[in-house]
């Protein structure tokens, strides 16, 4: 009898709640995937003891695809004296493990600069060690520019993919595990998720196709995202420190990881100490260079290139869009031009952010309010910031394909933006001769999704921007196909799409805002 009663007060004991609560009404009951190619792919290990094949399974198919892709070209390839990103990787690799370290920031500046933080610079120096290791004449300096054999395009692309399945596939899994915990997503909605995540059409063309290292940067950013929500705020700031040290796009999420940090904080003493660790890990990364400063300034430099002016190739964003009708570089000062981008990120940024400081001190906002401020911080970014490049887009789809691990329904819109970021590279993919492997690898993240979801009913203002957005883009594929561009305007295509991607982003950026200020 004593022991019931014991039992019976015990249950009314609430148990207390941590910042990251996110419980709906109701457990869902049946996956929204249900009608769904890739449902049907995997519901076969749906059962508990399969769900470790499925991993295999998920991560198996994606070496699959990206290393079918990685059969295809890349830019500058045959084509001298500069070939393109996929020379300057290796030239970097080159020059890291021949060269000491004060001379990384400085060799050959005409060539391929060394222009990525010190954590690209490590990365590149541990692959070129092991390529020079299986054969020498790969990385020989100087003698070795412009190498394209089978053999160092085999060991490239290798290690690429090898660096995304070491970091970032990992954090991928982990975050859905975790996500969907929280969520009550069930098992095979958590697969599918990681599925449509890991397989994203832009990363996989950019990084395997185009070749660059970007998924090291995401990976770092997901485990810094895990760690937040974990409230492991040191933890997460070593993440993002490693991030932005390794490519310093990453400061696209920075403003908000502050703001979200200082929401959560319960003491000054802790900010000190969130603080000591963002300058000790700093410090950690640039050890090597310290011995002269002037390294310290040339890699400033050389990262943040503002002689290089507002904006170098046409990307979809307002400034080369509005460029089309106001000549921003022929009536105003460079100088002025970069404080006007400033002005227009930091006027973006600032509403978003203020809200969401506010917003997720209530636990159920705080992963919600996470990943809507990294997606709408970093889109500000790319919309408005100073020096963008169209790879950039990259950085706001990530948070943004993370939004289905909190609302599965908003597949729709998710996928919406993912084909319009991957549509806003096709004029670069064009150029590395990717023109294949652009449409197949679309057409088959769009195919696992399926139709029924692509096109689901999220209303008829949202019917419209999609299938709208969707029928633009296949006109624009129409036209650069079968017409040539008039020679008086050579770029016209690629000011076409630009401007339908960037109407797209805006719309989207918007909706963003719009979900921060229902929260």
């Amino acid at each position: 009898m004593a022991k019931s009663k014991k039992k019976s007060k015990q249950a009314l004991v609430k148990k207390p709640t941590t910042p990251f609560v996110a419980t709906p009404a109701t457990t869902q009951s049946q996956s929204i995937f249900k009608s769904s190619p890739v449902y049907e792919l995997l519901h076969y290990f749906e059962k508990a003891p399969d769900q470790w094949a499925a991993r295999y399974i998920i991560v198996m198919s994606s070496i699959i695809l990206k290393t079918a892709i990685g059969l295809g070209g890349f830019l500058g390839q045959g084509k001298p004296p500069m070939h393109g990103d996929f020379e300057a990787q290796r030239h970097w690799m080159e020059l890291t493990i021949h060269l000491p370290v004060s001379e990384w920031y400085y060799f050959d500046l005409q060539y391929w600069g060394l222009d990525y933080p010190p954590l690209t610079a490590y990365h590149l120096y541990l692959l070129g060690k092991i390529g020079s290791f299986i054969n020498p004449t790969w990385f020989a300096l100087n003698s070795s520019r412009g190498i394209e054999t089978n053999e160092v395009k085999f060991f490239m692309r290798f290690v690429s993919l090898l660096s995304e399945l070491v970091l970032y596939v990992p954090a991928v899994l982990t975050l859905a595990n975790m996500m969907g915990k929280r969520f009550n997503l069930n098992r095979m909605d958590q697969m599918i998720i990681s599925v449509i995540i890991i397989n994203q059409a832009h990363l996989a063309l950019i990084d395997h196709g185009h070749f660059q290292f970007n998924s090291v940067m995401l990976g770092f950013f997901v485990y810094s995202l895990i760690n937040l929500m974990r409230e492991n705020y040191v933890l997460a700031s070593i993440w993002f420190v490693s991030c932005i040290n390794f490519k310093q796009m990453g400061l696209y999420y920075s403003t908000f990881i502050f703001v979200f940090i200082l929401s959560q904080l319960k003491s000054f003493i802790h900010l000190i100490v969130i603080g000591l660790t963002v300058v000790l890990t700093s410090f950690v990364i640039v050890i090597p260079f310290l011995k002269d400063p002037k390294n310290l300034l040339q890699i400033l430099i050389r990262v943040f290139p503002f002689n290089r002016g507002l904006f170098e190739d046409k990307v979809a964003n307002f400034w080369c869009t509005a460029n089309v009708v106001i000549k921003f570089r022929e009536i105003i000062d460079a100088s002025q031009l970069s404080k006007l981008a400033l002005i227009s990120t930091v006027g973006a940024i600032i509403p978003m952010n203020i809200l969401l400081f506010f917003k997720c001190k209530k636990p159920q906002n705080v992963a919600p309010g996470l990943i809507y401020g990294f997606a709408g911080n970093a889109l500000a970014f790319y919309l408005f910031s100073y020096q963008v490049h169209e790879k950039s887009i990259l950085i706001p789809l990530l948070p943004s394909t993370l939004l289905i691990l909190i609302k599965p329904e908003l597949i729709d819109i998710v996928q919406w933006i993912n084909n319009v970021g991957t549509f806003s590279l096709y004029p670069l993919l064009k150029k590395d001769g990717l023109i294949l492997q652009y449409f197949v690898s679309n057409l088959l993240i769009n195919w696992l999704i399926g139709p029924k979801l692509l096109f689901k009913n999220s209303g008829i203002l949202w019917g419209l921007i999609t299938k709208g957005s969707y029928l633009l883009m296949i006109v624009y594929h129409l036209l650069d196909w079968f017409l040539l561009p008039p020679a008086r305007y050579p770029d016209l295509w690629v000011i076409l799409n630009i401007t339908i991607s960037f109407g797209a982003f805006f719309v989207f950026w918007l909706w963003l805002n719009f979900k921060v200020y229902k929260l």
